[in-house]
């Protein structure tokens, strides 16, 4: 189960790939449920992605907000 912190932090990693200001411990959750990765850039930052698993969440949990 994930908490409402782990949901929003998938939420705002589909539209802001920058992890830097996420809760490092949302994200090693998220990691190893493999619902996201981070990739660490040659530039020294690092980029989040949800993984196939991450959207199919995210598009659950809009399922039961907007009642479908």
């Amino acid at each position: 189960m994930l908490s409402p912190h782990e949901i929003a932090t998938l939420m705002l990693l589909e539209t802001n790939p920058r992890p830097e200001n996420f809760d490092p411990g949302d994200l090693d959750a998220l990691c190893e449920r493999q619902l996201v990765f981070v990739e660490k850039l040659a530039s020294g930052y690092a980029r989040g992605r949800l993984t196939a698993q991450g959207r199919s969440i995210l598009r659950s949990v809009g399922r039961v907000i907007s009642g479908g």
